[in-house]
């Protein structure tokens, strides 16, 4: 099995774990989200600070925060994964798994819009044509069930942030996350304190759901880990194309297994994005293939000369 394969395989193996994972979170619905936030930030704390330690990397968590600069940006990270994931489990568990499908299909056009707002970059015709249908897709949901789908963009602009920021730190996937979780340790203890203080079960009061609680280390951790095991391997249109598998399984959770309303107006507004997405694989399809050629051109010239 080459390289390219593993990556592939890495890649699908992370996507269908976050893809899934609504059916986990709905198994603890009758534990309210903040909690669960509190326990999946504290188990993956146990996990990555573990593996670091192994590879004797532990040293790298304060390296990546050691300047003012540094030290904001992990914050502010830490802040927006912290509303991301708190509003994720939230929504899955009051029945708006469908919602959350939608902010991931959007992700990626808003993150196209933050890079050319913040990085000045350049967005083709066919890139804007995609940024209008999911803008209309938007348009149409707010008028047919008489609501902004605020979870959606929510979800959406948090993740897009993040990704904002990731950009900037030079820290691999695993210490910056260890560090954002490390910054966000005393509010998750906080708040299982006060569920102990409160005459509640910090671990559910029985092992099923002490077990679920525990699991959620396990499941934020293995596929941040498996991601960065493709991106390292694979090109980056490959990790995009393959990052539609999250929320289209979660949209498959949603309809088919949650049955969550899922009507016309839905079914407008999905379609727009579904089509939106083409257009922006293909042009970003277009543009990799590009590149390389114009690299295999280059790297050709040198060799000439």
């Amino acid at each position: 099995m080459n390289e390219q394969t593993k990556g592939v395989l890495a890649m699908i193996g992370a996507c269908s774990i976050w893809g899934l994972s609504p059916m986990y979170y709905k198994l603890l619905s009758h534990i309210p989200a903040v909690e669960v936030l509190s326990h999946r930030m504290i188990w993956s704390l146990v996990l990555f600070a573990g593996l670091l330690a192994v590879q004797g990397r532990l040293r790298e968590i304060t390296r990546s925060m050691n300047t003012l600069r540094t030290f904001t940006l992990v914050a502010i990270a830490s802040l927006m994964i912290a509303a991301n994931w708190s509003l994720f489990i939230w929504s899955v568990q009051n029945g708006n798994t469908t919602q959350t499908s939608l902010g991931y299909y959007i992700y990626p056009l808003v993150a196209v819009v933050i890079g050319r707002l913040v990085f000045g970059e350049m967005l083709s015709r066919t890139q804007w044509v995609a940024v209008a249908f999911a803008t209309l897709a938007v348009s149409i949901l707010t008028v047919g069930l008489g609501t902004v789908p605020w979870i959606a963009l929510t979800l959406a602009i948090t993740f897009g942030f993040y990704g904002l920021i990731k950009k900037q730190q030079d820290a691999g996937p695993v210490v910056s996350v260890t560090g954002e979780i490390l910054l966000l340790m005393p509010i998750a203890l906080l708040v299982l304190l006060q569920t102990h203080h409160d005459g509640g079960a910090v671990f559910g009061g029985d092992r099923q759901t002490m077990a679920l609680l525990i699991f959620a280390g396990p499941i934020t951790a293995l596929p941040l880990i498996l991601f960065s095991y493709a991106a390292r391997r694979l090109a980056m249109t490959s990790v995009g194309l393959l990052q539609y598998i999250n929320p289209t399984l979660q949209f498959a959770c949603a309809v088919f297994i949650f049955s969550e309303p899922f009507g016309p107006w839905h079914v407008a507004a999905f379609t727009l994005i579904w089509s939106a997405l083409a257009l922006y694989s293909a042009t970003a399809y277009r543009q990799d293939k590009a590149r390389r050629k114009a690299s295999r051109a280059a790297a050709a010239s040198g060799t000439i000369s």
